[in-house]
């Protein structure tokens, strides 16, 4: 069985002269949760649309399963939300279900139990959909999402506009889809601290670009606890730190303050010897970075 399921190679789109995407590439593995994070803007939803065969690339190479050959075949083993879910509001969740079933001619009946089930719907009974909150209605439309029997779910902002216990229950819903149903799923959200959460892997996009891919072991690992420190002189505290603490494990964050990631129990000599060094400090704490921070740094500060 092919490891990879999607594979984007130099993707590049633009409207009106106007470049969204960029020279985008990225691989999606088997079972993975795999969270595109960016700003409104930064190019997710293109991305969801080409992956979906709404709109073609301008340049650029998509395989599905290991093939670059017959990719609306290999969609039909895909299901795509992208924006928001189309359901009936007059309808109950398991008339939704089985309208969709009967559209496209899905012949297995149990499969909408079990899905009512999954999303947390089997008790809705006659309640209409257009009486759901918009959580209801996001897990809904995964519902309808999941009656082919996806191997892979592109899930364009499913949070977007959530109260926060919709979010967790959307949440819950994506990680029982991969742990139970096996199910590879590509999410997009600028909600960051939620994919933090979820996903096993992240592509960081700022205006059309690829910024990193990284796994969440490597997220944790880069956004571990550190001492954050300020002084009237950076260079100077650098060498300082250096000579005088053999200190290896730090970064100098855009010039202006610098990360420890050594010594952390030192704080008060580190203090001690950047004074008597003849620096001033301005900020000197233990901090630790969130999915969040961690973007910002990457893309320089730039979230829009």
């Amino acid at each position: 069985m092919e490891n990879s399921v999607m594979t984007m190679r130099g993707l590049c789109k633009s409207y009106k002269k106007q470049e969204v995407l960029h020279d985008f590439s990225l691989t999606v593995e088997r079972g993975h949760i795999c969270g595109l994070i960016g700003p409104n803007g930064a190019g997710k939803t293109t991305i969801m649309k080409i992956l979906a065969g709404f709109m073609f690339p301008d340049k650029g190479e998509l395989e599905f399963f290991g093939s670059p050959e017959n990719l609306d075949d290999a969609r039909a083993r895909m299901s795509f939300m992208i924006e928001q879910p189309i359901l009936s509001g007059s309808m109950t969740a398991r008339e939704n279900l089985e309208y969709i079933r009967y559209l496209r001619g899905y012949p297995d009946e149990k499969r909408i139990d079990e899905i009512l089930e999954l999303v947390g719907l089997a008790d809705t009974g006659k309640k209409r959909a257009g009486k759901f909150s918009l959580g209801m209605k996001q897990r809904l439309g995964i519902g309808m999402a999941l009656l082919p029997k996806p191997e892979v779910m592109v899930l364009d902002e499913p949070v977007n506009g959530l109260d926060p216990e919709g979010i967790v229950e959307v949440r819950q819903l994506i990680q029982r889809m991969q742990e139970e149903w096996g199910v590879t799923v590509l999410i997009s959200s600028h909600l960051l601290s939620e994919l933090s959460e979820l996903c096993t892997d992240f592509s960081i996009l700022s205006h059309g670009e690829l910024i990193e891919n990284l796994s969440r072991e490597e997220l944790l690992v880069k956004c571990r606890n550190h001492i954050a420190l300020r002084t009237d002189d950076i260079n100077k505290t650098a060498a300082v730190l250096e000579e005088k603490l053999q200190m290896a494990d730090y970064k100098v964050i855009h010039g202006e303050e610098i990360h420890m990631f050594e010594q952390l129990g030192d704080i008060r000599r580190i203090s001690k010897t950047l004074t008597d060094s003849g620096l001033i400090i301005t900020k000197l704490n233990e901090e630790g970075q969130n999915l969040e921070d961690y973007y910002l740094e990457k893309v320089g500060g730039r979230h829009e």
